[in-house]
């Protein structure tokens, strides 16, 4: 091998260079503590907590944006390629081409390219954020506060929970999306409108059944315009509309698909045995739930950590079955399975809370805690081995 070449070679490379990545290192250097590794990411900075951009960080007064560091950048032998994407995969000669012209080898490749977040028609304008970045957040702490109003579009994880936190620094804001409600879809209807309502009651403007079409500047200020013919103002705007999975390099390295994801078998290993896949655009055989693929912060950590592992040769299995949660104002709720509100519904009243368990074709099938603290052990013991459907209210002990 030439020079060249050699330099450009690496043990690891790991494709995206989020959460996934982040943990992956991790996992890499608890089996394997010297082999190379690179990370080839889309962003400008080291991998760190997401979830922090969108709560913690403004929640939080003790906590600054040094906390949210994952730290693998203090591992030793590991580069970092930022503002870089790959173009193609050579499977054959285990070799990736980069944005740069550059090729470099792999031994192990790790696909954790995460999602694309979706957009709206509009020009560029650093007040209109797709809130997904480190950058993101340090460009929002500048245009918040001070009575000023942001808009944000879209009823999902990031729009509420930026919703939550802004209000709570001192920023006017409005949430606008297409549903008919806020939680439609997600949350059986009692639970809804308590959570609709929480909104509300803390200053939230709900601008409900509104597509947003198109957006422009005018002077200083963004101006939305919906489908049906009404506009909105705002000082800065955010795009909080969910994520495509990024699959396009797997798809075109002809690796194997499912759910709209790359399929990975329970060591997170892909149909090509040197290339791996975790986080949001792995679907995975999860032990309790079946096929999964799932875009969540608790799933990048764990299957980040334990794909490194495998990558320097630890041949584990992937036996974490997920959880969702979120935290709005005084609302605290996770969710292990599926808590599709279209599902039957068992509802279990607590003191300060309720537990839903959602049963399909009269099986459980997922378990929604609302305001309530227990062991999540306990809830995926549950559905792994659940009681007769009478005997689910009371089955769940309370921390």
């Amino acid at each position: 091998m030439s020079n060249i070449e050699t330099s450009n070679s690496y043990q690891y490379v790991i494709v995206g260079g989020g959460m996934v990545a982040g943990y992956a290192i991790k996992g890499i250097r608890q089996e394997d503590t010297n082999g190379s590794i690179l990370v080839v990411s889309k962003e400008a900075d080291v991998p760190y907590e997401r979830p922090a951009l969108s709560k913690k960080l403004w929640l939080d007064d003790e906590f600054t944006e040094e906390n949210i560091r994952i730290g693998a950048e203090d591992f030793s032998d590991v580069s970092f390629k930022f503002n870089t994407t790959v173009n193609q995969i050579d499977r054959q000669n285990k070799t990736v081409d980069l944005g740069d012209n550059t090729t470099v080898h792999y031994g192990q490749l790790l696909l954790a390219t995460g999602g694309e977040p979706r957009n709206i028609k509009g020009p560029d304008d650093p007040h209109v954020l797709i809130f997904r970045n480190w950058s993101d957040y340090r460009k929002l702490r500048k245009f918040s506060g001070n009575n000023k109003h942001v808009v944000i579009i879209g009823g999902g994880y990031v729009g509420t929970e930026l919703a939550s936190s802004l209000t709570q620094n001192n920023t006017k804001v409005t949430m606008v999306f297409p549903e008919k409600a806020l939680g439609e879809g997600k949350f059986p209807e009692e639970i809804r409108t308590e959570y609709e309502e929480t909104f509300k009651k803390n200053g939230v403007e709900i601008l409900s059944g509104k597509m947003v079409e198109s957006y422009q500047r005018q002077g200083d200020h963004i101006v939305i315009s919906t489908a049906d013919g009404s506009e909105i103002t705002a000082d800065t705007i955010i795009i909080g509309l969910g994520v495509t999975p990024r699959i396009e390099l797997a798809k075109a390295s002809e690796l194997d698909l499912a759910d709209g994801g790359v399929k990975v078998d329970e060591h997170l290993q892909t149909s090509d045995p040197s290339i791996w896949s975790a986080g949001d655009i792995a679907s995975y055989p999860d032990h309790i739930l079946g096929r999964q693929r799932i875009e969540h912060v608790d799933h990048a950590r764990l299957s980040g950590e334990l794909v490194g592992k495998n990558m320097a040769g630890a041949n584990l299995a992937y036996e974490h079955t997920p959880y969702f949660y979120s935290m709005i104002f005084d609302i605290s709720w996770q969710a292990v399975g599926s808590i599709d509100p279209e599902l039957q519904q068992v509802f279990d009243k607590r003191d300060n809370g309720t537990i839903v368990y959602f049963l399909k074709d009269n099986k459980l099938a997922g378990v929604l805690v609302w305001n309530v603290v227990v062991d999540l052990d306990d809830v995926r013991d549950l559905i792994a081995n659940p009681p007769a459907n009478d005997q689910l209210v009371g089955s769940i002990k309370e921390k």
